[in-house]
């Protein structure tokens, strides 16, 4: 029942599962083999809301650097059905059909070796500090995502009826001040793609045509109410940023720089907000989507791709606005 980003199906593996000093709640594995850690607090005891999350992240710590068979014998033995394996747990959780096995274990592998697990924070009410904390983690890091779930209660007809809402921490951003406007240009950041193309208007003709293409494809995505557009001009190059629209963060930067142009692709972004996307994106750019990997080749079946991955992110705002 709990709204997470992307939608992932998870089976859980074991309630109260001992993590070094302390037992996780609950402790999950998605379809792709990525670990979940899930803990719950009550909004009543403050002091444990607040530290939370360095509960969380000690979870995430005790578990990096296991392999599954360590997984399996340390830390689930007693959890996992006769002794058996996560992922005989996963199939007869009855996903079997939506996993392959050999490509599950590589998911579980690298997710234990490099740390990258879902961290989910589950409280029946979320307190500004708490949001913004986890807001910084997540824009820092794309080894973690992290999901801050509220649930309320409510009565219905002599019934209880649990009503979960997951809390976008890119909500808190506010409207940009007048003053706030005049740093931005002062560091370099302008509003909009008209600096952008004051700068392409200044190199080769060679360079201008694919560059003011790249241009006109962001610039429809901002007409299309997908992303609002903000140029940055440094001393070392100037970029296009197609932002979304609830947040400073987007699925790729458009960089122009001292003789190189490219794109560049942040995928930490698209796993939290447009995880649909991804294989469509990777097949168009012919190799696997990384973390601040870029490319020259900008092919119209990769702005194709792109586009329907920005569409995929204002659906999923639009979805969390409903289930407000």
């Amino acid at each position: 029942m709990l709204p997470l980003a992307g939608s992932p199906r998870l089976t859980v593996l074991g309630r109260e599962v001992r993590l070094g000093t302390g037992s996780a709640d609950l402790l999950a594995v998605e379809s792709t083999g990525r670990v979940v850690i899930i803990e719950v607090k009550l909004a009543e005891n403050a002091e444990s809301r607040r530290a939370v999350v360095a509960q969380v992240l000690s979870y995430a710590g005790y578990l990096q650097g296991l392999d599954p068979e360590q997984l399996e014998s340390r830390i689930l033995g007693r959890h996992l059905e006769g002794g058996g394996s996560v992922l005989a747990a996963v199939q007869a959780a009855g996903h079997e059909d939506a996993v392959d096995p050999e490509d599950f274990r590589a998911g579980l592998v690298r997710s234990l070796a490099d740390g990258s697990f879902r961290l989910v924070i589950v409280l029946d009410s979320a307190p500004d500090e708490l949001v913004q904390v986890v807001g910084y983690l997540q824009s820092i890091t794309d080894k973690i995502d992290i999901d801050l779930v509220t649930v309320t209660a409510y009565d219905v007809g002599g019934s209880q009826a649990l009503v979960p809402q997951r809390i976008e921490p890119g909500r808190r951003m506010r409207e940009l001040s007048d003053a706030q406007v005049t740093a931005r240009q002062s560091s370099g950041v302008h509003s909009g793609s008209a600096e952008f193309r004051s700068v392409i208007a200044t190199l080769p003709a060679s360079r201008q045509d694919v560059l003011t293409r790249l241009a006109d494809w962001a610039e429809t995505l901002e007409r299309d109410s997908l992303v609002r557009l903000l140029t940055y001009r440094g001393s070392s190059g100037t970029a296009l940023l197609p932002y979304l629209l609830a947040e400073d963060a987007g699925l790729v930067t458009i960089a122009c720089g001292k003789g190189s142009d490219y794109m560049q692709f942040w995928r930490s972004v698209f796993e939290r907000r447009a995880p649909y996307s991804i294989p469509a994106v990777e097949a168009a750019l012919g190799t696997e989507l990384k973390q601040g990997n870029a490319t020259r080749e900008f092919a119209q079946p990769l702005l194709d791709a792109l586009t329907l991955a920005y569409r995929e992110t204002v659906g999923s705002r639009d979805g969390n606005q409903l289930a407000d």
